[in-house]
């Protein structure tokens, strides 16, 4: 008797290897370290503004997003390649709830660690009794990375599959490039004293990469933006362009994730290219 394979088994399969891999590890040292490092600038220095200090900061974690991503399922991939041709992806009865599992676990270990450092962050500044923006904003933000995520880390899994390691990787490192360039680069906003999240959003609107940072960014300048008359101005223009880039998101990663579906049983392991 056969059985049935379901997408809640495979996500337990996934959760349980992703358990014993050195992505765990990997992630906590690099949630903690950013956490720790920034909260520990941001608490120590008063020259800043902690709230564009804050923004400043999920942007950071936000343009990494990518690179993270890259690396992991770079990482993950070759992992199952080494044990044995990706039978875990590809030798299973249904190759999208394998792909989808593998997607959902490894998009969850990136969300867990950047709200290990948002949180390791806020906890160094509200004891330096600096001003955050609320609870709520910070959360949704980190959910805002999550969401502009899905679709990277879909791309990165069949890159690994297809070119290998070097080029999930890669792909990742070009798009956390691209992602603090749509930015004005790293603490724009926070030396011009501006929300720089708005800065050409619609554009980035269109652009994958940005979306983690632009989004989580968004979340927090409109928390920013309620909690004084300084940015208050800002309100309408950030509201168009959460509407517009989260849109686009939803969009674009529906219609990847949908066409994935369809040419999953066509998806095929290609040669290794990496050292």
């Amino acid at each position: 008797m056969t059985t049935r394979m379901t997408l809640l088994g495979a996500l337990r399969s996934e959760l349980i290897r992703l358990r014993r891999s050195s992505l765990v590890p990997l992630h906590l040292v690099l949630a903690l370290g950013l956490g720790i490092l920034a909260g520990w600038y941001f608490a120590a220095t008063r020259t800043w503004d902690s709230l564009l200090g804050t923004d400043a900061f999920v942007q950071l974690l936000g343009a990494g997003a990518p690179l993270l991503a890259g690396i992991s399922c770079g990482l993950s991939v070759d992992a199952d390649r080494e044990a044995g041709s990706c039978i875990n992806l590809l030798g299973v009865p249904s190759r999208r709830l394998a792909i989808g599992a593998r997607l959902i676990s490894l998009l969850l270990l990136g969300i867990v660690s950047a709200a290990v450092a948002t949180e390791t962050f806020a906890i160094l500044l509200t004891s330096a009794g600096r001003q955050l923006p609320p609870l709520r904003a910070m959360a949704q933000s980190v959910l805002g990375m999550g969401v502009g995520s899905v679709s990277l880390y879909l791309v990165f899994i069949l890159a690994a599959l297809r070119w290998g390691r070097d080029a999930s990787i890669g792909l990742g490192a070009i798009g956390a490039g691209i992602s603090v360039v749509s930015l004005g680069g790293l603490a724009n906003g926070l030396v011009t004293g501006t929300l720089s999240g708005l800065l050409g959003a619609s554009v980035a609107a269109f652009v994958p990469f940005a979306w983690p940072a632009r989004l989580a960014s968004l979340e927090v300048e409109l928390a920013v933006a309620h909690m004084g008359e300084r940015y208050a101005a800002a309100l309408p223009g950030l509201v168009s362009a959460k509407s517009v880039v989260l849109g686009a998101c939803l969009a674009v990663t529906l219609a990847f994730v949908a066409l994935t579906l369809v040419l999953a049983d066509r998806i095929e392991l290609g040669g290794r290219h990496d050292g």
